[in-house]
């Protein structure tokens, strides 16, 4: 089991200066986006983004993928962020959400049908879209760029901005410590990387976070994956 705990800085260390890179990242973003907005999934880097978002831009439309599937615990912690950090939260659904359609057909199946069609037909409606990806999470990941040109499934182009691509999961923990930011219970049980129920489960591998995701048979959902 990994411990999340230490992935915190002991009292007293420096915390990262990412920080203001990430804020510089933001504001040049800001500066060219008529229709910005986050998707959060509530994890840690997602509520750290959504706190240097809001500095700037308290307004924000912060995507949620109701997926049906989430833990218990999502949902309450995704409600009580919403009211304590009066987050501008709007939750995105399947038109018709199929409970356990991961078991039924796919997992495949079932991202594509409660992730992957409500976010791409929402972000429709905007041109900039923020993500707390992290080069560090994944291989599919490692070359992740900080401003980056996605295409939709329409063949609409929006700009897809990851301000925390450089940070590691201490300088995730730092900043939400530093700056008195709670999070998901379900880090203290143990898991690291955080998704639907039923394809999350505490890492295998102690030295790759994201292994307890989906028995490891895959790396992605489909959401950072654009059309070709």
């Amino acid at each position: 089991m990994i411990d999340m705990k230490s992935q915190i800085p002991d009292p007293g260390s420096p915390i990262p200066g990412m920080a203001d890179d990430a804020r510089a990242v933001i504001e040049r973003a800001f500066a060219d986006a008529k229709n910005p907005c986050i998707t959060s999934s509530f994890q840690a880097e997602c509520v750290v983004l959504t706190h240097l978002l809001q500095e700037a831009r308290p307004d924000i439309p912060v995507l949620f993928l109701d997926t049906v599937h989430h833990f218990a615990e999502t949902y309450a912690y995704k409600d009580e962020q919403a009211r304590s950090q009066k987050l501008n939260l709007i939750t995105l659904r399947a038109a018709e959400p199929q409970p356990g359609l991961w078991e039924r057909e796919s997992t495949d199946a079932c991202c594509a049908r409660h992730k992957v069609g409500p976010l791409f037909a929402a972000l429709e409606s905007y041109d900039t879209w923020f993500t707390a990806l992290r080069r560090e999470q994944s291989a599919s990941r490692a070359n992740l760029q900080e401003v980056e040109p996605f295409r939709l499934p329409s063949g609409q182009m929006i700009r897809r901005i990851s301000p925390l691509a450089a940070w590691t999961t201490k300088d995730v923990w730092a900043y939400a410590k530093a700056h008195g930011l709670s999070l998901l219970p379900l880090y203290e049980q143990g898991y690291t990387s955080i998704g639907c129920e039923p394809c999350t489960s505490i890492p295998f591998d102690p030295n790759n976070p994201r292994s307890g995701r989906w028995q490891g048979q895959k790396l992605e959902c489909g959401i950072h994956i654009q059309a070709k």
